[in-house]
């Protein structure tokens, strides 16, 4: 099914109750900034015209200077907070902590978010149309960075005429806002680096590598042109299950699956799915295709593959050298994509080049994914965080 019908489809479901929508910011609309101009990617390609599909919540002061910039992770989008209709399945990815008195307070700040380029919800990426060929990019789409998904950010803060900034995201969004400090060190105040690292390991490019692998060897796949046809459903579905088994430990699992069987009393000796964790790593795959195009899960995860503050500066202290942000680090203990040894490197270099920083490592048992569960304790820390020196 080509994914430009199946994307539709996204926020279909039941309809969110009375309570739900009044401790969120509500109902809320994706918007989209055109740039029509060009930019100079990192690979030294030029690039253009850019679309940037954003949301927005809350209020911009007359200064400017109010504004947080929220950062998603791979296979996020611009929804991060409230609902789109009275139709919507769900609200936006963290709107646990995006609204009136969160942890980003809409009262307080105007909050941002926006897809990144190389996505497929709204801001370019291979799955846009080319304006110079009438047909979609699929593979002739430019190899990116994390660098440069934050250029394209820019754009968008600049329509907008914000000189400060306070830039925040957890795993790859954690990657674009310490990209966004160390690029840009005029314009962010304040840098919020959650369940992330500097540089992606050997272990993190493999898995993605793995991944990529999985979506290549769908006979669907077509060198990536596959929009008028058959899409690779299954090459995707595996990738996502892989990605998906990153994102938990091995206590959530036993926790959530342990070895209970699936809807048996016993097992049944075929190829068929036996185990839960099997079913839920079936559904996580098939369920992921509905709203992901499968060129952009290639690309995105190669712009994390890219990423190294230290090879690109010299060093992580000289990545941050010229910034004037305060800097709030945030890992959880059983997070093994990106485990809390990496955080402290990123805060021990933000030490030695005498930037103020604050470290924490909460305890969860939720693995890479606590970012996106552990709400309250974030929501303690981003406050306090965010109210000094404010």
């Amino acid at each position: 099914m080509p994914f430009a019908v199946i994307a539709e489809a996204y926020t279909l479901g039941n309809i969110p109750n009375e309570v739900a929508m009044k401790n969120s910011v509500g109902k809320v609309e994706t918007k989209f900034y055109n740039y029509n101009g060009k930019i100079t990617l990192s690979s030294g390609r030029e690039f253009g015209p850019v679309q940037i599909a954003y949301e927005t919540y809350g209020t911009l002061n007359d200064a400017k200077d109010n504004a947080i910039l929220i950062l998603h992770a791979l296979t996020g989008d611009a929804h991060s907070a409230g609902y789109h209709s009275e139709n919507d399945k769900k609200a936006g990815w963290w709107d646990e902590m995006i609204g009136p008195d969160k942890a980003f307070d809409t009262n307080k700040y105007f909050v941002i978010s926006s897809n990144v380029f190389g996505g497929c919800s709204g801001t370019t990426g291979p799955s846009s149309v080319n304006p110079e060929t009438g047909k979609r990019y699929g593979l002739s789409f430019p190899v990116i960075t994390i660098e440069d998904t934050v250029t394209v950010q820019k754009l968008l803060i600049d329509y907008f005429g914000i000189k400060k900034l306070i830039v925040a995201g957890g795993s790859m969004g954690g990657m674009q806002a310490m990209s966004w400090a160390a690029s840009y060190p005029e314009y962010v105040t304040k840098t919020i680096v959650i369940a992330s690292s500097a540089s992606s390991n050997a272990q993190s490019i493999a898995f993605n590598a793995v991944g990529r692998n999985a979506i290549f060897s769908d006979t669907n796949f077509n060198n990536g042109d596959y929009y008028d046809g058959d899409y690779p459903e299954r090459g995707l579905s595996v990738a996502r299950m892989i990605g998906h088994i990153t994102y938990l430990c091995q206590e959530s699992m036993h926790k959530k699956f342990g070895r209970r069987l699936q809807n048996k009393e016993k097992l049944t000796f075929d190829f068929g799915i036996d185990f839960q964790v099997e079913s839920y790593l079936q559904h996580q795959g098939l369920s992921f295709v509905e709203r992901f195009d499968a060129n952009s899960y290639i690309y995105i995860t190669k712009a994390v593959d890219y990423f190294d503050l230290e090879e690109q500066y010299g060093s992580l202290e000289k990545a941050f050298e010229k910034s004037n942000s305060s800097f709030l680090i945030i890992s959880f203990s059983s997070d093994w994509l990106y485990p809390t040894h990496q955080s402290k490197e990123i805060t021990q270099a933000l030490v030695k080049a005498k930037k103020d920083v604050s470290f924490c490592e909460i305890k969860s048992p939720c693995g890479h994914d606590a970012f996106l569960l552990e709400f309250d304790t974030q929501t303690n820390i981003i406050k306090s965080f965010l109210k000094k020196d404010s």
